[in-house]
């Protein structure tokens, strides 16, 4: 036992890990860089023992032998969904100053199993590192799964990220413990039509200005700018933040069939907007994502937190976005809106979609994908 416990000691150091393991591992470590794990999501590899990212929905995939499964993972990283098999996915917390090892089965028949980890929370604030998995002693991963073949994209910001949907009431306000992307309409819609979906949103960001930002916008930070880099970072210039956060993204290691926006609810969420700027946001934000994938169709759509006037606007705007685009002689821009938030019982925290309204958005967005990239 002293002998497997030392060796997993030193497996943590030749990664770096600052963390005290105060539990004796028996079995086999298996490496994040093992070429039999799949990943998805804007993922930094610079150390690939150390895979880490801050964007919601990233995924984590391996198929095993043996009858039990541990994750690895730095401590405080947040919430993943998991799911062995075809059973019920469950939550996982790395919470804790200590919390870097948590079992994820076990008891399983001895055979073959397939193990779905999701991140399922803005990392922004935690940095999020994996750094493997426990299995049976003698056990090896087999073969990586394969990916669907249909690839979305989704841009967005709280709404995209799952923010509060498992909360209760719209007065709460917001806690990662109730925020859910598995839950999310992105990845509802991506389930829905057995598609990869990869994620770049965060919550408060706009096309031009972020949530309360000034009348000008916030250039700095806003998505546009972001839209370029593996992670988020609100203050890139912070030097305490991971080196990854400065990592331009490489867009060849994921093009897209289709790329949903939905931004704007942010840009107009107080009364201190600029529409002929928010125009020009959208149209930034269009001519860099069509430029980083060329062949894919690029859908704007509205819903579910606006309403009235700011509703009305953000569809006028991105009307003609949509016109000029194609006039221009982009025939593969369009537009879809889902339906407002429409009573009390389909709110989350902070008046955001709850997992109710969020399965509603998925089916409407669902059939409009469907029928648009012929997905039956």
């Amino acid at each position: 036992m002293r002998r497997i416990f030392f060796a997993f000691l030193m497996f943590l150091t030749t990664l770096g890990v600052n963390a005290i393991i105060t539990v004796p591992l028996k079995g086999t470590v298996i490496k994040p860089s093992n070429p039999d794990i799949v990943y998805t999501g804007r993922i930094s590899f610079t150390n690939p023992d150390r895979p880490a990212w801050n964007f919601p929905g990233i995924q984590i995939i391996a198929a095993f032998e043996g009858t039990s499964l541990r994750m690895i993972a730095k401590p405080k990283s947040g919430y993943f969904m998991a799911q062995i098999d075809q059973a019920e996915p469950f939550k996982v917390a790395f919470r804790g100053e200590r919390d870097s090892v948590v079992t994820l089965a076990t008891a399983l028949t001895d055979g073959r199993h397939l193990v779905r980890l999701m991140y399922v929370i803005e990392g922004y604030e935690f940095y999020p590192e994996f750094w493997g998995f426990v299995l049976d002693k003698g056990r090896q991963l087999v073969d990586a799964p394969v990916l669907p073949s249909r690839k979305i994209e989704f841009i967005g910001n709280s709404i995209t990220c799952g923010y509060g949907n498992e909360g209760l009431k719209k007065e709460e306000h917001f806690d990662y413990a109730t925020e859910n992307h598995y839950y999310s309409y992105a990845s509802i819609t991506a389930r829905n039509l057995e598609a990869q979906h990869w994620v770049v949103a965060r919550s408060g960001i706009g096309a031009y200005r972020n949530y309360d930002g000034p009348k000008t916008g916030n250039p700095e930070s806003n998505m546009p700018v972001q839209y370029e880099y593996t992670g988020y970072a609100w203050k890139p210039e912070l030097r305490q933040q991971p080196t990854f956060l400065r990592e331009k993204w490489d867009f060849s290691r994921y093009q897209p069939d289709v790329v949903c926006i939905n931004l704007g609810t942010n840009d107009l969420s107080t009364n201190n907007y600029d529409p002929a700027l928010l125009k020009n946001g959208y149209q930034k934000l269009l001519k860099m994502v069509r430029q980083h994938n060329p062949h894919a169709k690029i859908v704007f759509l509205t819903g579910t937190m606006l309403y009235n006037q700011e509703l009305q606007l953000a569809k006028r705007l991105l009307d003609e976005v949509n016109a000029e685009a194609q006039k221009a002689g982009d025939k593969e821009v369009y537009r879809f809106d889902m339906a407002p938030i429409d009573g009390n019982a389909f709110y989350g925290n902070d008046w955001h979609p709850n997992i109710y309204q969020d399965e509603k958005m998925a089916g409407e967005l669902t059939a409009y994908l469907r029928k648009l990239m012929n997905w039956f």
